[in-house]
């Protein structure tokens, strides 16, 4: 069975760190994997590049102009809408011409068009397609946060200036992916629990496979070691109680951030000792524009997955106040290397998250809950048996083996479905 998984990154972003482990997590177990993206940023065999053209930054540059112009060229929102309306044809490709499943993931910002993920579907290969966010069934958007249209029909987007109107930007997307799946079939593959239920609602899906499987990890390279090493190896306390905060872009809204700062600057007040024995640990980009009541380490944006391994390594705490989340990496790779959690109560994090059992589940936008759980974490648990527990829990759910087996069936079926229906 040969599987071409199909990501606009090789590495950058949690749908390209995703996919790029299912394809070693495949490959590890079995299954032929080969990986297709538009940006390559190693030279590993099993991952391929479209063909070097201007037109790929075009077509990055034309979407992004057309949303522009939408939102009546203001930035506001610019990169929270996605129109696929340009891409590039793959069909052609030897990659793709091998390979007996398509398995999409994130296609979006000049990947795949709506046309080209047409052509894909006419050309009779089984497609089975991994939801990293919601845009899958919704016509524009990627984070619905409190908006419903999906459930029926989406227009009047929140996006869009004055609300979008009822043949607004997303009322004809959503019409062209209507059309784009009619009488298709799709067997589309939710991270989380949580983004299966909200995907099952949506009117563009009916009718559709929906299942669920969680993102995979390599738990031999996210484990547990020495944490005074580590520290001294990164230049960091060895004696503080550190919590660790991991985002692309630490100051995106939707991370939280603003919850952590109040939290921290709660607990200063609640138990003054914490202040001289207690850092903050940021990795990511544009870390160093935050300040703390704690004694604060940015360690900027960092692509050396050992040193991010020796980072998480090195906490005490992980912290993640997103809200929004389907199933973040981050949470899991904390857990393989023994750190408990600290999130929301949101998403799929309570999926990975087990309360006060292997971390702490906050109520949603909270402040003096996220300090509870920091507290409870760092002063109050049996910190060995949390550790323990977060152990049990990547090992028997997000293991390479444990999700790479969840695929096969998964192939196995859509593959059987398909020689029947040539039958």
């Amino acid at each position: 069975m040969r599987v071409l998984i199909v990501n606009t990154s090789e590495r950058t972003g949690g749908a390209a760190v995703a996919a790029h482990r299912l394809m070693d997590a495949l490959n590890n177990n079995g299954v032929k994997a080969k990986m297709l993206v538009r940006d390559k940023e190693t030279d590993q065999l099993t991952v391929s590049s479209l063909p070097q053209s201007w037109r790929q930054q075009w077509n990055f540059l034309w979407e992004r102009f057309v949303v522009w112009t939408h939102l009546h060229f203001r930035r506001e929102h610019l990169f929270e809408i996605d129109i696929a309306n340009c891409g590039t044809d793959i069909t052609k490709l030897p990659e793709f011409q091998e390979a007996d499943i398509i398995h999409l993931h994130w296609i979006n910002q000049g990947m795949l068009s709506l046309n080209n993920i047409r052509k894909i579907l006419e050309s009779g290969k089984p497609v089975v397609w991994t939801m990293h966010d919601i845009w899958p069934a919704t016509a524009i958007c990627h984070l619905t946060l409190d908006c419903r249209n999906f459930e029926a029909g989406c227009s009047r987007c929140r996006l869009l200036p004055g609300g979008g109107s009822g043949h607004d930007l997303s009322a004809r997307f959503w019409q062209r992916k209507q059309r784009l799946l009619e009488g298709k079939r799709i067997t589309f593959v939710a991270c989380s629990q949580w983004l299966a239920s909200e995907a099952r609602k949506s009117a563009l899906l009916t009718g559709q496979d929906i299942l669920s499987i969680p993102n995979p990890i390599d738990n031999r390279l996210y484990a547990p070691s020495d944490k005074r090493k580590a520290r001294q190896q990164l230049g960091l306390p060895e004696e503080d109680r550190l919590i660790l905060f991991v985002s692309q872009r630490v100051t995106n809204p939707n991370k939280g951030m603003s919850y952590l700062m109040e939290a921290c600057q709660q607990l200063v007040r609640q138990y003054p000792e914490m202040e001289q024995r207690t850092s903050v640990v940021v990795l990511g980009g544009h870390a160093e524009d935050l300040h703390f009541p704690f004694k604060t380490y940015p360690l900027g944006y960092v692509n050396d997955e050992q040193r991010i391994v020796q980072v998480y390594r090195a906490a005490d705490a992980f912290v993640l106040p997103s809200l929004s989340e389907n199933l973040p990496n981050s949470i899991m790779e904390a857990m393989a290397c023994g750190v408990p959690s600290i999130g929301f109560r949101i998403g799929g994090i309570p999926e990975m998250i087990e309360h006060l059992k292997n971390g702490y589940l906050a109520t949603y936008r909270d402040a003096a809950d996220l300090a509870k759980g920091l507290h409870y974490v760092l002063a109050e648990a049996d910190y060995d048996d949390l550790s323990h527990e977060c152990l049990k829990k990547v090992a028997h759910s997000y293991s390479q083996q444990s999700v790479a087996k969840r695929y096969q069936e998964v192939y196995n079926k859509v593959m059987n479905s398909h020689k029947q229906y040539d039958d």
